[in-house]
């Protein structure tokens, strides 16, 4: 496998504003930096329960398609963003011929494509088993060659993609620490953005992450999900003085008021906390809530405690 010496332009955002660590992508691709959020409220916004396991298969996720109509499959597209020099393109199908990458997950360094694998961050079986078994087939297409967040899909070291597999974070982090905090954030990010749940210990694990080695981490917001796929809401606290408290919101499409919220709830109301009494229905925000001992599709809580979900 062939290596290059020289890195011309950096491959990840990494700076440490007052407001907090912010660690993402770099922002001169699709994704446009409009905000950043908390780490650990976008974690507590997303849905804590047990995966979905069976039924997963490669071929429900058709791969390396040109969704977006440049002639380009998602693949050599990703090659050409990700090489951090002008790559060389045989317009025969826009084929990536030779280009210049720096591996984040362990800062290997290639010129051949063959020595690239391009990475879903969150595995296609992990997207399955967290959500995608109930998306539809151009959904799944739409996820697995999405480039409108560069996020989705990167350009990494053949061996050490294979070595992540379709592990999450409780059982695989990536090898160069200096890229860990970024992976935490583009995980929480992705998951936050399709609407994907995180189990037990997958959550524990980025929970702890928050508390020690990614202390203060914000994540760069997104731009919306294509396909009709409904992003999580995130509250969080923005201004709070001693008479008043200013929430922030991320809309979630399709989802319609039924009733005014009682007062008395309002500030325990965030997708994924404790409530009771289970059955409870209440609208914030314009937002749909119901207090639940089952997730949206009937799947009853391992602990049998009830959670606030959107429904």
């Amino acid at each position: 496998m062939s290596k290059f010496s020289a890195l011309s332009r950096n491959t990840f955002l990494l700076f440490f504003p007052l407001a907090g660590l912010v660690v993402g992508s770099v922002a001169d691709g699709p994704v446009q930096a409009v905000g950043t959020y908390d780490a650990a409220d976008v974690l507590s916004s997303i849905v804590v329960e047990n995966e979905r396991p069976g039924g997963y298969d490669r071929d429900l996720f058709p791969l390396w398609k040109d969704i977006d109509g440049d002639r380009c499959d998602s693949r050599q597209q990703v090659l050409k963003r990700d090489s951090v020099s002008l790559p060389q393109v045989d317009p025969y199908k826009c084929k990536v011929i030779e280009g210049d990458w720096v591996s984040p997950y362990d800062g290997g360094k290639w010129t051949d494509p063959l020595d690239i694998d391009i990475d879903h961050v969150v595995a296609l079986k992990e997207t399955w088993d967290s959500g995608a078994w109930n998306w539809t087939k151009t959904q799944r297409q739409l996820y697995a060659n999405d480039t409108s967040d560069r996020r989705t899909l990167l350009s990494v070291t053949d061996n050490v993609n294979q070595s992540k597999g379709d592990k999450d974070p409780s059982n695989w982090l990536p090898p160069l620490d200096s890229y860990l905090c970024t992976y935490i954030s583009d995980w929480i990010a992705i998951k936050a953005r399709w609407g994907l749940s995180m189990d037990a210990s997958e959550a524990g694990r980025v929970r702890n992450l928050l508390k020690s080695s990614c202390a203060g981490l914000r994540v760069v917001a997104w731009p919306p999900a294509p396909g009709g796929i409904a992003s999580v809401l995130i509250a969080t606290t923005t201004t709070t003085t001693t008479t008043t408290t200013t929430t922030t919101t991320l809309p979630v499409k399709n989802l319609a008021p039924v009733t005014t919220l009682p007062q008395r709830v309002s500030a325990a109301i965030k997708v994924g906390n404790f409530c009771s009494p289970s059955g409870l229905r209440v609208t914030k925000n314009k937002s749909r809530y119901l207090c639940s001992k089952s997730n949206a599709f009937g799947v009853r809580y391992i602990d049998g405690r009830a959670r606030w979900r959107l429904g």
